[in-house]
């Protein structure tokens, strides 16, 4: 039995300095006081980015591979870690996501069968985007898109991005749903304690995957597949309250036309979503999820660099899985998602 890493994140040098160069939001910047190097979501909201993290991001070789041996770790997927590039102006966005899928593709080459990977778009620019998502797939071999769960001033579900489901169903690939910070401005009272990975990454995730579904974007592409981590974010222990939502009238769309969902919300979830470990080791979250979504809807993700390898297996290993419950959560789920051979 194989153990699939379907969470990990890297960095290019391009991405460095593409951050250090932008004038606006996100960017990466020395701490004036500390000298410290911050990656700043806003000007006076900002979380440290040492060396020691940003080396593993930038190390898509050797020192990686030594790292997935020592934990366990057979394949690791790979994506453009957060802030992406979707923030970034589309232009400039566009051509850094091509040169990271490309350097990506460069290091899949170089240790096949150990590295997959997710593509990097710019989705402000939905021609390019696309054009570029079927690139990744069909030439560089890639096994799905990565986006945020918000461009900085709009969501996945508005219609203007729906040209990029329509690819990722036609591609029959999943997107992975991934966290950054909210753009709701009272999610910025506190500042990071409330916007930052403790409760904002996940509550504006959640938001953007209820938008997918209330939109109608789930029945008009019923064939996406839609992984989001740290256990759903919370997903799971919602499930039976979000179907309140089949007793009302849905204002969604960018035109605020009303939409009749054709099936309950739990629905969509338990059918077109997969949720990953990463980066959480309660053991009520893990039994909730298990209950909620069961276990061929779970994927082993660590989140690495962010999370280790290593920590989050041995969480996994004191769950009491069955061997068929194992190879489910460890090979079987990621299979399903595209990650063969």
């Amino acid at each position: 039995m194989r153990k699939i890493d379907f969470e990990t994140h890297f960095a290019t040098q391009g991405w460095v300095d593409a951050l250090y160069a932008n004038k606006g939001y996100p960017r990466l910047a020395e701490d004036a006081a500390t000298g410290n190097r911050r990656l700043y979501y806003q000007a006076d909201a900002a979380e440290p980015f040492p060396d020691a993290l940003l080396n593993k991001l930038l190390d898509i070789g050797a020192g990686r591979i030594a790292e997935m041996d020592a934990a366990g770790v057979d394949v690791a997927v790979l994506s453009l870690t957060a802030p992406g590039v979707e923030q970034l102006e589309p232009a400039a966005a566009t051509k850094l996501a091509r040169q990271a899928n490309d350097d990506l593709a460069e290091a899949i080459g170089k240790y096949p069968g150990r590295f997959r990977g997710y593509a990097a778009v710019s989705p402000k620019d939905p021609e390019s985007a696309v054009k570029e998502l079927e690139r990744a797939v069909k030439e560089l071999g890639f096994i799905g898109w990565k986006t945020h769960c918000n461009y900085g001033d709009s969501y996945l579900d508005e219609k203007r991005y729906w040209p990029l489901l329509a690819k990722a169903e036609e591609l029959d690939i999943p997107i992975y749903l991934h966290p950054t910070v909210p753009m709701i401005k009272e999610f910025w009272t506190y500042g990071l304690a409330l916007a930052g990975p403790s409760f904002g990454f996940g509550a504006e995730t959640c938001l953007t995957m209820i938008r997918l579904i209330m939109s109608g974007a789930m029945d008009a592409f019923p064939k996406l597949k839609v992984v989001i981590g740290h256990y759903g974010e919370g997903l799971p222990f919602l499930l039976d309250r979000l179907d309140f939502a089949a007793n009302f009238s849905h204002v969604a769309g960018d035109a605020g036309a009303f939409v009749a969902l054709k099936r309950k919300p739990s629905e969509y979830l338990r059918d077109n979503t997969w949720v990953s470990t990463s980066c959480n080791y309660l053991p009520a979250a893990f039994n909730c999820s298990r209950e909620a979504m069961g276990m061929e809807r779970i994927v082993f993700g660590s989140d690495h660099p962010y999370g280790k390898m290593n920590e989050c297996l041995a969480f996994l290993g004191g769950r009491g899985l069955s061997e068929a419950e194992q190879e489910l959560l460890y090979e079987k789920n990621a299979a399903q998602l595209g990650v063969t051979g």
